[in-house]
């Protein structure tokens, strides 16, 4: 049996590392991870909680390629960076100053047989300098890099939900070797929905908010709705839907939805001689054109009532104004007229989405990981540790020894072990 060597960069929980050494087992080789890289605390805790203890060593700026053992394959899930340099230079001396660069000077030492990269799915756009590019700079640069160093490169965006995973995850996968170009096209779809995975019979979070959505809202209907101050059509609520800023009269919720909608409108940008962004302040007169029915300081009134209930903003509207450096940003028009503008955001929310039995998840997110509810026994409740590891198809015997929070925290970062998996077989296949 063959036995093959690879080296597990930005680590994170580990995700990679399983889903190459499952693919290695598929095609009967056996495996050996012989480094591993890991710079956050708690997930070098967790690694070594579930890989029996292996050593981890820290930054991988501070390591020196020689010094890391031999390998047949590299794999790495590294951030995503802009280059500064690219295109001034050329190839390798482009990623100066990245992560990508230390990737690609253990690759140009080592020289292994291939590699497996994963990254987010801005990276084929990040750094894109005309509209009609079809990638990146950063990208570009990647891969002109990969492609000096000998290997032959291919790259391809895949989603989670098309392999057996109930998550909206789309994602960059990168591989090379020396020898074949590998196909990234025309994997097997397999589809699965939140009930194929949740837990059940778990404590519910008995809080205000959540007593206010089940108070309006059946547990079977609040599947698959989101809660924000943006839009969403009938599958999202807002905090005036909830009244969780203070009491509301129907007007001033006709009004909020309304406001919702007109306020992105670009015929506001062209009265007031701005660039149109999505989402402006509006004036008194101006939402009294298309909210007629009141008088001019009755409507006033309530509009005034929720700035101060804070459901509304009085300000000044934004313009988008580009500085000598061509750096663009959004600034207050002071000179305009101040107006009512919608108190926007998700991250105040206690949640911002409900799963239900049939749904397929957003992208989870560290930073709304715990955001995420649950229908459980007509409750709701946050997604449990099994549920987190099942959204990215790792195996029931890993378990977690940090806290909830960091778990979040890894998990939104984390790479989906089964396409890592498949993506892994084709790279074996073609390499050894």
């Amino acid at each position: 049996m063959k036995n093959i060597r690879f080296i597990d960069l930005f680590a994170g929980l580990g995700g990679t590392r399983i889903g190459f050494e499952m693919a290695c087992k598929e095609l009967g080789f056996s495996s050996e991870c012989v480094f591993t890289s890991e710079i956050k605390p708690y997930a070098v805790d967790i690694y070594k909680h579930n890989f029996f203890n292996d050593s981890v060593y820290g930054d991988i700026t501070k390591i020196n390629e020689n010094s890391i053992p031999d390998f047949d394959f590299l794999l790495g899930g590294f951030p995503c960076q802009s280059f500064s340099t690219a295109g001034k230079k050329a190839g390798f001396e482009d990623t100066r100053g990245t992560l990508f660069f230390d990737v690609a000077r253990i690759i140009k030492e080592k020289k292994p047989k291939g590699f497996l990269l994963e990254n987010v799915e801005g990276l084929v756009l990040h750094d894109k300098k005309d509209k009609g590019d079809e990638i990146g700079s950063t990208l570009k640069t990647i891969l002109s890099t990969l492609q000096s160093l000998g290997y032959k490169v291919t790259w391809k965006v895949l989603d989670a939900k098309n392999f057996g995973i109930p998550q909206v995850r789309k994602r960059i996968y990168i591989v090379g070797n020396k020898a074949n170009k590998i196909s990234l096209n025309n994997f097997k779809v397999k589809n699965k929905v939140f009930s194929d995975i949740q837990e059940n019979n778990l404590a519910p979070v008995e809080t205000d908010f959540t007593k206010k959505l089940l108070v309006l809202f059946l547990p079977e209907d609040l599947g698959g709705k989101a809660i924000k101050d943006k839009r969403g059509g009938n599958n999202n609520i807002h905090s005036w839907d909830l009244e969780l800023k203070g009491a509301l009269s129907k007007e001033q919720k006709n009004i909020m939805s309304l406001l919702l909608r007109e306020r992105r409108k670009k015929k506001w940008a062209e009265i007031k001689g701005i660039v149109w962004m999505d989402g402006m302040s509006l004036t008194l007169n101006e939402i009294h054109s298309f909210y007629s029915c009141l008088k001019i300081d009755d409507l006033k009134k309530l509009l005034d009532d929720m700035v101060e209930k804070k459901y509304l903003r009085y300000e000044h509207p934004k313009d988008l104004i580009i500085s000598q450096n061509g750096i663009k940003k959004r600034e207050y028009a002071t000179h305009l007229e101040k107006g009512y503008n919608i108190v926007t955001g998700k991250l105040s929310f206690e949640f911002n989405k409900i799963l239900g039995k049939k749904c397929i998840a957003p992208t989870i997110v560290a930073t709304e990981a715990d955001r995420i509810g649950i229908i459980d026994n007509k409750k709701i409740r946050r997604m449990s540790e099994r549920e987190c590891f099942r959204f990215f198809g790792f195996p029931e015997s890993y378990n977690s020894n940090i806290s909830h929070k960091n778990l979040y925290d890894l998990i939104g970062n984390t790479v989906v072990v089964p396409v890592i998996k498949l993506v892994s077989e084709r790279m074996l296949s073609k390499t050894i």
